[in-house]
């Protein structure tokens, strides 16, 4: 079973491949400064789906798996890929030997049970996988035993992904709101001052694994000293830091920039295509729980104006409506007749109408300009919206605040997020009941249960497609379209390959 769940993530290989380049002994040393859009939320990314979260905390904390180049599920602290029963309800995964933890103890399977049992209890995604778990147990001091109701084919792309991570910590470290951020990482906390910077050096007691890098899985080798992650909030502050080489590397720039940026001192990286914007809606409380009102919201939306607004020329952007683009081995054009480039405001005014909206109301969009293309795709949603009959009211806080506010469900009716494109449709963060949004009903369960229990991918690619049929019939989300990403880097930091989450172990800096 594990094998050809392993192929399918495989060839979901229109994602731009992660590997760094291969370089024989690089020079030891050197800080890199690295901007990022704000300070995070937190540093545990278990408790967090913070993109921002899961960029610093990777280098701090390490997971059972992780991804290779090319979007394959691969071992990180597992010694091997996990030996599964015949029907796929049991998983023994071993441990590699010698790996310690940044306050000097060895790491056991002991570990491994507490964290992944406090994954499964307070992080999003482990919440998602504990409706299936009977059992977590060690088998031995480096071995551990996941038993599961029933076979459960993205558990391993679920313990790979370093967004509300199933991260491994010492058992002593164990609590609900983590304190000690002690990991087993090549990089180890040193100091954080709240928007300031998040301080990393380097830890002498790393074990990294053997061989080359390969992406996020391999080698990961500690050249750099120090990372100092440095919140930036101000897009164009970023960009002119950018433009003068204030920065090692720059993330998240506004893609119309690129031409200024490749004018200037660092150099730009595209990471084509990216992912999707989307507005997320709470169909917990409020206005948006009514489904009629949500595809009103579905009608109104106009993408292509939006995609234009955020990102400027088409290059940059696609208006498609499949939550995979169309060269990936997951894209399907199902349920996407509801997707209108253009919207449909007398559609969106009938269904508003139907539904009885109460126009004393409004519809509170939740937005931040960190990402200066949310702010630019609400501006125009707030004004297809008005003319279908919405009141409207734009909420624009810090990104971080927006993190703390999409938890309350009395606080937001359309919060704006992006995601990448990920090699397992069961990572999509609305896939989780748990998830802000809280989107449930008997469909979803139904076809989210069928497609996670096949193992078969011929078969899984068709149960997505019935998946994709019931987000646009029951509208949780408003997928906007497809869009590159940008960021720079100095031409002197080297080993840094264009990533969803970029990270610094592999890189250095030439002399």
């Amino acid at each position: 079973m594990k094998n050809s769940v392993r192929i399918l993530l495989s060839t979901a290989v229109a994602l731009v491949c992660i590997g760094g380049p291969a370089v024989a002994d690089p020079m030891r040393g050197g800080v890199v400064d690295v901007a990022t859009i704000g300070e995070p939320p937190t540093l545990d990314p278990v408790s967090s789906t913070a993109d921002l979260v899961g960029i610093i905390s990777q280098h701090m904390f390490e997971t059972l798996y992780t991804f290779d180049k090319n979007w394959a599920v691969t071992p990180l602290l597992a010694a091997a890929m996990p030996k599964v029963s015949a029907d796929g309800t049991v998983y023994t995964i071993e441990l590699r030997p010698g790996v310690t933890f940044h306050d000097g103890t060895a790491m056991t399977s002991k570990d491994v049970v507490a964290s992944l049992q406090r994954w499964l209890k307070i992080g999003s995604r482990g919440k998602q996988v504990a409706a299936n778990v009977v059992s977590i147990e060690p088998a031995g001091d480096l071995a551990v035993k996941i038993t599961l109701k029933s076979a459960y084919a993205p558990l391993t792309a679920f313990l790979a992904f370093n967004n509300s991570a199933a991260i491994v910590i010492p058992a002593a470290n164990n609590e609900d709101t983590l304190t000690k951020f002690v990991g087993t990482g090549p990089y180890m906390l040193k100091e954080r001052k709240p928007d300031q910077y998040v301080q990393l050096v380097r830890f002498p007691g790393y074990a990294s694994r053997a061989g080359d890098p390969d992406g996020y899985g391999g080698a990961r080798k500690q050249y750099l000293d120090e990372i100092r992650f440095v919140p930036v909030p101000d897009a164009n502050t970023r960009v002119e830091g950018a433009v003068a080489g204030q920065f090692g590397y720059v993330d998240s720039l506004p893609i119309e920039s690129f031409a200024r940026v490749k004018a200037g001192k660092d150099v730009p990286m595209m990471l084509k295509p990216f992912g999707w914007p989307m507005f997320v809606m709470n169909t917990k409380q409020g206005v948006l729980a009514d489904l009629g009102l949500r595809k009103a919201i579905q009608a109104a939306l106009a993408p292509e104006d939006m995609l234009t607004a955020a990102f400027g020329s088409k290059e940059f952007f696609a208006v498609e409506g499949s939550m995979y683009p169309k060269d990936y081995v997951w894209a399907t054009d199902a349920g996407t007749d509801a997707y209108k480039p253009q919207g449909d405001t007398a559609a969106a005014s009938a269904l508003l109408k139907k539904a009885n909206y109460d126009p004393s109301k409004p519809i509170r969009i939740l937005t931040s300009r960190q990402y200066e293309f949310h702010y630019k795709m609400a501006l125009v949603a707030q004004e297809y919206l008005k003319a279908a009959g919405f009141a409207v009211q734009l909420d624009v806080v810090e990104w971080a605040t927006l993190i703390q506010r999409r938890a309350d469900p009395a606080l937001w009716d359309i919060y704006i997020t992006h995601s990448p494109f990920l090699p397992e449709p069961a990572l999509i963060g609305f896939m989780s009941d748990a998830a802000p949004g809280w989107w449930t009903s008997p469909a979803k369960t139904a076809a989210i249960g069928a497609f996670n229990t096949e193992t078969d991918p011929a078969k899984r690619l068709k149960l997505w497609a019935e998946v994709q049929k019931v987000i646009y019939a029951e509208a949780p989300a408003f997928k906007v379209g497809n869009f590159n990403a940008l960021a720079a880097k100095s031409p002197k930091l080297e080993g840094v390959a264009a990533a969803p989450w970029p990270y610094f172990w592999n890189a250095w800096l030439e002399k």
